[in-house]
């Protein structure tokens, strides 16, 4: 059983992730609000990344940071202050998170990082200027931590395509838009929380003991296809 921190497990794919997890390994949730559901091996600490402290943990043996933003905005539209804000949340915040545990999972059994991107970071996508950017912060971080901490710590990220969560609500909010998505996507799919949680469960197994620097893309072929 291993001892797994999940910043941001309240809602969304971090909620999926926590309850993929929870059954078979203790979690710590850090977020703003508790989880909706409760577990024996789950322990929800409140809080905000960006302005409050970080529990003190015994042992840990795997962080996913799930915090993200989609603000999509006309640069023309984005305020520096909205540039900073999605910085912060995405990047910043990891680093916190990263500091703070790092001596602890150190220590830990077979340790593993895994941050979260998006596919707008490899394909140019109107209108995605501040969370790309932020973003691929998220990437240059991951590669930079996973050849420092190698062969220790293990340090890999998921670049989600659009998902079924309320934080991508507005763009799935009439059957139009639903199925414009759909019909962009190769696969003619687009995500659900728990398809990412599977594969975030596998990145921070021992059946991935051998990837680390790799940013995941589940994109439905959006990315990868041209068709």
């Amino acid at each position: 059983m291993k001892k797994i921190l999940v910043v941001g497990g309240s809602k969304g794919i971090g909620n999926a992730i926590v309850q993929h997890l929870v059954s078979h390994h203790t979690v710590y949730n850090f977020s703003r609000t508790a989880p909706s559901f409760g577990h024996n091996n789950l322990h929800h600490f409140q809080g905000d990344i960006l302005t409050d402290d970080l529990p003190d943990l015994e042992a840990l043996d795997s962080i996913i940071y799930c915090p993200g933003s989609i603000n999509l905005k006309p640069i023309s539209r984005l305020s520096l202050d909205e540039f900073r804000e999605d910085f912060e949340i995405n990047v910043i915040g990891a680093v916190k998170t990263i500091q703070h545990y790092l001596p602890l999972l150190k220590k830990g059994n077979k340790p593993s990082i895994l941050l979260f991107s998006t596919v707008a970071t490899t394909l140019g996508m109107p209108f995605h200027a501040s969370v790309a950017a932020s973003k691929s912060g998220v990437e240059g971080l991951m590669k930079s931590l996973g050849a420092e901490l190698a062969p220790t710590i293990r340090v890999n990220a998921i670049a989600p395509t659009v998902t079924d969560t309320d934080l991508a609500s507005k763009l799935l909010r009439n059957e139009k838009m639903i199925e414009n998505i759909t019909d962009r996507h190769p696969l003619k799919k687009f995500l659900n929380p728990e398809e990412v949680a599977n594969m975030a469960a596998f990145l921070i197994s021992e059946k991935a003991a051998a990837i680390s620097g790799q940013v995941l893309k589940m994109d439905c072929g959006i990315v990868s296809f041209k068709i």
